[in-house]
């Protein structure tokens, strides 16, 4: 194995894992968003002293976690820069890209030069064509698609094409061919940042989305952290929607997860074999199962099931890097369901010394940037300063 600085990273992104402050939320309608700090609120405070140990209550005011850290750790927050408040948008600046273009939204649903082309080559109707919450717009439309068959079609905040179907109705496998029909679709200027594929089950008044969920993105328009790291003769793994996020780039293999907890084994196991360089992990459910249905009890039950993991990931880390952060926010304590633009965590264990402040960083990239420097790999990166020297690991 090529040496560096450390043996090995594991990136976890908690999925909307958002602790305010963004300077310019308030172009984006969020000003006062905080999503850890609310939903830490809003259940009388957490308990969670793993991430209280890495120094979470370091970065806000968050009811129940003490102010400090263990050494060992670092703890500070990042700064997005690219616009928009998006899965694609934070995870790819995290490995450094930057977009000054946001992807297309569409708050009216689509136009017809977007859905006609698409019904007519899956020879069906589709449902919906708005911008809804997707379980909701599964419980009204459900009793429908079954009966007609049509995919349910609906987008949201983000730049998202979404298409659900009952998996008694539509095979996966057919969904998935319809949303790749769709993804060929949405180019130019509908070029989308995901095309979503929704499976559900059950029966009217309680139907339930199923974990074969599938995300079709673009291409990161230049090389990421990822493919400088397979380019040295690094290993990576992406688990969860990793892989769908980059377009399948810049990993040597990946697994998709079903669950915060099926994630969190999955990586577990990846660590202990100890065959990656780098293990990618993203950590959906707080978002999809509870930031988006404005659920602070779900979503704090969520924290504090991670947390009690926190020790078993580091143990399976060995002395390799653990870097926690999100890729935006998605306060469930305010009124839309969409993403909010905020800053997010970065919490660090397996610091030689310590604990560190790295500070507020000016752009998601500095993360990427500093698991090159970790793991002694030299790549040209247009954006991002590493701080593994504020770590001790210079």
């Amino acid at each position: 194995m090529p040496s560096g600085l450390v043996s090995r990273v594991c990136v976890l992104v908690c999925d909307s894992w958002g602790v305010g402050d963004a300077p310019d939320a308030d172009g984006y309608g969020d000003a006062g968003a905080n999503t850890l700090a609310h939903v830490a609120r809003a259940v009388g405070g957490l308990d969670a002293p793993a991430l209280e140990g890495l120094g979470l209550g370091l970065l806000s005011a968050i009811d129940g976690i003490i102010p400090r850290a263990d050494p060992g750790t670092a703890h500070g927050r990042a700064t997005e820069v690219s616009v928009g408040k998006d899965t694609i948008t934070g995870h790819w600046e995290m490995m450094g890209i930057v977009l000054d273009t946001p992807f297309p939204l569409y708050p009216d649903g689509f136009p017809r030069e977007i859905i006609d082309p698409f019904t007519a080559a899956i020879g069906h109707g589709a449902l919906g064509n708005v911008a809804a919450s997707g379980t909701e717009i599964i419980a009204e439309l459900g009793r429908a698609h079954l009966a007609s068959g049509d995919p349910i079609v609906y987008t949201s905040g983000d730049s998202v094409f979404q298409v659900a179907t009952h998996v008694d109705v539509v095979p996966l496998e057919q969904l998935y061919a319809w949303c790749e029909i769709a993804r060929g679709l949405l180019v130019g200027p509908h070029r989308v940042g995901r095309v979503i594929a929704r499976p559900f089950d059950g029966k009217p008044g309680s139907f339930v989305r199923r974990p074969e969920r599938r995300d079709y993105s673009v291409a990161p328009p230049g090389p990421t952290v990822l493919d400088h790291l397979v380019a040295a003769g690094r290993s990576v793994l992406g688990i969860g929607k990793i892989q769908d996020i980059f377009d399948h780039r810049g990993l040597t293999d990946a697994q998709y997860s079903s669950s915060n907890d099926d994630g969190i084994d999955r990586t577990v196991a990846a660590l202990r074999d100890a065959e990656h360089d780098l293990v990618f992990t993203n950590l959906v459910d707080f978002d999809s199962k509870y930031g988006h249905r404005n659920d602070p009890t779900g979503y704090a039950e969520a924290i504090e099931a991670l947390d009690r993991r926190v020790p078993e990931l580091r143990d399976a880390l060995g002395d390799g890097l653990l870097v926690l952060s999100g890729d935006h926010g998605c306060d469930p304590t305010t009124p839309p369901t969409d993403h909010s633009r905020e800053r997010t965590p970065l919490l660090l264990a397996g610091c030689p010394g310590g604990p560190y402040d790295v500070g507020t960083r000016s752009t998601f990239a500095d993360l990427g940037a500093t698991v090159l420097d970790a793991l002694g790999v030299s790549a040209p990166l247009a954006v991002g300063a590493g701080f593994a020297g504020a770590i001790g690991l210079a």
